[in-house]
This record gives structure tokens, C-alpha cells and sequence, in this order.
């Protein structure tokens, strides 16, 4: 059961009848739980074991936690006028260090387990290759794994559970059953977002009476990503198919073609998705957090990250780059750079200053190259955003000098859309390593943009991937929709989106918009029998 099948609509709506219905709003939490149970089994009831397994061990090991953290508490208190302050430091770091390693069972057990499902076959293999460049006469078996849905986000997000118990920023939940709503939501099992335990688990718990203008806002956001989703991404997705399909055939101009088509499927399919998810579970009551924000707007890649993906880049930032940056080695290591006579010089003292921020952005965005699949391509695509990053961050200096010499001023409209174009350039960049079926031909992609430029024979080949031009037409006038869209949302005042701006407009308007809305997903949308609907993109992560 697809989100964008007809069958989860009735899901959605008999779920929320039931929700609503119920008289003890206390329980109506067990009603998503259900709701969410059943969900994950029309998927595969057997690959559920893995996300019980994941609850489970997140459920005890927070007692856990929770129980070293209030046992040293009560001895301190118990002590607290015979122990010296020495005493109590020593006592204090004692159960720090239990509490990490208590913490870090969790995490090996869990991403143990995501990495081992994802990535065995990956090492596997490189291991292979590398023995047989040197003839040894090994080589490790490959398995037959299969990837439960949502691993990743649901691993992620009771990680991070985890990791906020362990530094008492939450209490930990003490009815495994409502633990398990968290990790099972069904809106956002299949893509997210990674939602934070604080932010999601009291909404989820608690209560929501019918609500018409939250039921209204809901439908009007899951329109919205099927709009992206059936009419954009997966018209747009039959002529990507077609080129990684047979990926050597196409030259220089069917590739760049390729490349700027999938910028626009990718963002269709994925904010599709995620509207669909955030849409559901305001119905219910219940706001997630936004996942995008306009990403290519952005006037640099690090603005680009904070607007693209946004619950895995802030999951990355206090999970991973804080403990990174902020730990003793690299502090340490800054502290010694600024020591030296290179550290004295004004690009010296640069350096040393914004080195722990630069190194541990380039650690990130190797694990965001990871996560996003087990292949040396994905590698090359976090590498490449985070040495952008790392270098923007270590010559930023040189940048604003450069502009204070030219006297460009960060409010200039021309400098303002060549940032914006530059940008896009780099990502594009990178979306070469998701297009190419491996590193090797992303590495030829490249050659290719630059040596085998022929318009006449792409336009051929862009001509027989299968769609036609009414499609091309269908596919350009959805994304101006979007961009139009996006124009409208950036400029808003007071953060107010277009949902809440068609409140204030005439009813007539508010009708005709959503019913040209819908018949555009009815006549436009790829569905119906005989089609197979394509799989979410980040659903495969």
C-alpha cells in the first residue's frame, strides 16, 4: 500500500474516523499504533521483527540509562556531606563513562544492524576486488539481504532518542507501546521526516478532537504532493529509467538533459512525499517538521543542506557534528595550531579558529554520502559536498574581502542570482553521482558535459525515452507551477504559507484553485492499471 494509492486514501479516512470517533481521547494513540501496525504489515510483516527489535532494545536500554543516571543522583545525595568536591567529580565521571558505554550497546546494536543490511555486500565486494588485484586467493560470500522499509529513518530517529536520554534532555517513555508509535508512525515510516522524540511523541500521545481547518490544511498539503509526485516525479522518471537503463548509449547533451531533469524529479518526489506524510498527520493532529524550505534558492551549499532535507541535516548537527567538533581531540588540535607561528598569521588564526567546524562538516557529509547508498559513487557525492563546504568555510575570509574590494553587497539582486545559479550548479554537480549507474560513469559524465555536446542527435534521443512532447510539456509546466509556488512562499510575510494565504482568499477562488488542482491529478497523474507506480526515491534508504 502506496501513499499515493487509492487504497491508503480509505486507510487514511477510515483511520480517522475511528480516531475521531472514539470516546476516551486519552487512548486514541493506540488507534495509530494499530493504524501504523498494519500499515508496516501490508509491507512485509516478517521485516517488522527488525523495527520490534529496534524498539525493544531502545525501550530497555533508556530504563537503563535513566536508572544508572537516577541511582548516582540519589548517592550523591546520599553522600553529599561526607564526599569532598573531588569525590563527587570523580563519582559524577564514573557514571558518565557507565552511562556512555551503556549508550553505545544502542548504538552498535542498531546501526549494527542498518549497516550490516546495507553496506555488507558494498565492503563485501570492495574487499574482493582488492584481494584480487594482489591474486589472493579469497574472497568473502555475497548475501542475499533485504533492506526493511524505513530502517533508516526509524534507526535515526531512536538513536536520537537514545542519545536524549543519555544527556537528560528527555525522560525516557515507560509504556513500550507508545515507544513503539514513535518509531512506527505510519506517515512518516517510508521517507520521514526524522522527527525529534520531544517534538513528536507528545503530539502523537495526547488526544486531538476533529479539527475542519487542520482536516482542510491536511488534504489541501497530501493534493499538493500528488501533484509533485504522480503529475511531476513519475512522468519525469520514465525518461531518467530510460537513460540509466542503458546509461553507455547517450552522449553529452542527453546526459546534461538527464542530469537537469532529475533536479526536478528528485525535488518533486521527495517534497511530494513528505507533504503526503506532514498532510496525514495533521488530520490527525499532529505537525511534523518541514523537510524543505525551498532548497534551490539557496545563495550557497551550506544554505542548500539547511533547506534540503532539513530533519537529517539536524539530526547529523546534534548527534554528529557538535560531538565531532566540539570533542577534545579537535579542540585540542586547534588549540596547538594556534600555538604555532602559522597560527599567529591572520589566516593562521583563521584556520585555527573554524578547523574543528571544517574537518567535522567534511566527517558529516562522508556519512550523508554513505547513507545514501553502498556504492563508491555515493562516497564521491558526500565528498564533494563536504569539500565544498570545508573550503567555503577555511576561504571565507578571502570571499568577503574580495567583495568588500569589489563593493558587492550581500542585498545585490545580480549577485543575489548568481550566488542562487552558482549554487545550483554545484548540486547539480553532485546529482551526477545519483544519475550515473556507478563512479566510474559519473567520472565519464563529466568528460562527456565538455566533449560530446550534439544538440541534434539529443534532441533524437531525448525524443525516445519514452514520453512524449505533450509529457515534456506536462513535466515543464509542473515545474513552473512549483517555482511559482516557491516565488510566492519566499516572499510571504510573516512565514505564513500558501494554505493560510488561501484562507484570506474569496471562497470561489479557493474552489476553482483546488478543483483545477484535482483534476490535474486526475487527468495528468501516471496511475491506473497496467502501470507500475515508481517507488519514492529516499524510500530505498
Amino acid at each position: 500500500m502506496t501513499y499515493t494509492s487509492l487504497n491508503f486514501i480509505f486507510f487514511v479516512l477510515a483511520t480517522a474516523l475511528v480516531y475521531f470517533v472514539l470516546p476516551f481521547k486519552k487512548y486514541r494513540w493506540t488507534v495509530l499504533l494499530a493504524a501504523s501496525i498494519f500499515f508496516y504489515c501490508t509491507w512485509s510483516y516478517q521485516l517488522g521483527a527488525f523495527m520490534l527489535f529496534t524498539t525493544l532494545s531502545t525501550y530497555l536500554i533508556a530504563l537503563w540509562l535513566n536508572r544508572v543516571s537516577v541511582k548516582s543522583k540519589a548517592v550523591l545525595k546520599e553522600h553529599k556531606s561526607e564526599w569532598s568536591r573531588d569525590d563527587k567529580k570523580k563519582y559524577k565521571n564514573k557514571t558518565k563513562v557507565r552511562m556512555r558505554l551503556v549508550m553505545t550497546l544502542a548504538l552498535l546494536l542498531n546501526f549494527g544492524i542498518l549497516a550490516f543490511l546495507k553496506y555488507y555486500n558494498f565492503f563485501a565486494g570492495s574487499l574482493n576486488d582488492i584481494l584480487g588485484a594482489f591474486s589472493l586467493d579469497f574472497s568473502a560470500p555475497s548475501l542475499k539481504l533485504i533492506l526493511p522499509l524505513g530502517i533508516s529513518f526509524y534507526t535515526f530517529q531512536s538513536m536520537g532518542y537514545i542519545v536524549d536520554v543519555y544527556r537528560e534532555k528527555t525522560a525516557p517513555q515507560k509504556n513500550p507501546l507508545k515507544l513503539l508509535l514513535f518509531v512506527s508512525f505510519f506517515p512518516q515510516i517510508i521517507q520521514g521526516p526524522i522527527s525529534i522524540y520531544d517534538q513528536l511523541a507528545v503530539q502523537l500521545f495526547e488526544g486531538h478532537d476533529f479539527d475542519f481547518t487542520r482536516f482542510k490544511h491536511g488534504c489541501e498539503l497530501i493534493m499538493w504532493g500528488f501533484f509533485k509526485k504522480l503529475v511531476i516525479a513519475d512522468r519525469a522518471v520514465i525518461a531518467i529509467t530510460a537513460v540509466t537503463a542503458d546509461y553507455n548509449k547517450f552522449g553529452g547533451t542527453t546526459l546534461t538533459f538527464t542530469v537537469l531533469l532529475y533536479a526536478l524529479q528528485l525535488y518533486a518526489d521527495f517534497s511530494g512525499g513528505i507533504d503526503i506524510s506532514r498532510g496525514v498527520a495533521q488530520i490527525f493532529g499532529v505537525d511534523m517538521i518541514d523537510n524543505f524550505k525551498r532548497p534551490y534558492f539557496s545563495r550557497s551549499i551550506n544554505e542548500y543542506w539547511r533547506r534540503w532535507h532539513i530533519s537529517l541535516g539536524a539530526w547529523l548537527k546534534n548527534y554528529l557534528f557538535y560531538p565531532v567538533a566540539m570533542s577534545n581531540a579537535f579542540i585540542t588540535a586547534s588549540k596547538k595550531m594556534k600555538g604555532t607561528r602559522f597560527g599567529k598569521t591572520a589566516a593562521g588564526a583563521h584556520i585555527s579558529k573554524v578547523l574543528p567546524t571544517s574537518v567535522a562538516s567534511l566527517i558529516v557529509f562522508l556519512v550523508v554520502g554513505i547513507w545514501h547508498g553502498a556504492s563508491w559513487k555515493y562516497v564521491a557525492f558526500g565528498a564533494w559536498n563536504g569539500m565544498i563546504i570545508m573550503v567555503s568555510i577555511l576561504l571565507e575570509p578571502l570571499f568577503i574581502s574580495a567583495k568588500d574590494k569589489l563593493h558587492i553587497k550581500d542585498t545585490n539582486i545580480p549577485f543575489m542570482l548568481f550566488q542562487m545559479f552558482r549554487t545550483f550548479l554545484i548540486v547539480l554537480v553532485g546529482y551526477v553521482f545519483d544519475v550515473a549507474p556507478s563512479f566510474s560513469q559519473a567520472m565519464r559524465t563529466f568528460w562527456l558535459f565538455f566533449t560530446n555536446q550534439n544538440f541534434k542527435l539529443g534532441y533524437s534521443q531525448i525524443s525516445d525515452l519514452g514520453l512524449g512532447k505533450k509529457d515534456y510539456l506536462v513535466v515543464l509546466i509542473g515545474g513552473l507551477i512549483i517555482f511559482i509556488a516557491s516565488i510566492i512562499q519566499e516572499r510571504a510575510k510573516n512565514g505564513l504559507d500558501i494554505r493560510h494565504m488561501l484562507d484570506q482568499k474569496p471562497f470561489i477562488l479557493r474552489f476553482a484553485l483546488l478543483f483545477v488542482a484535482l483534476i490535474s491529478i486526475v487527468v495528468f497523474g501516471i496511475y491506473g492499471s497496467g502501470y507500475s507506480a515508481a517507488d519514492f526515491v529516499y524510500a530505498q534508504f
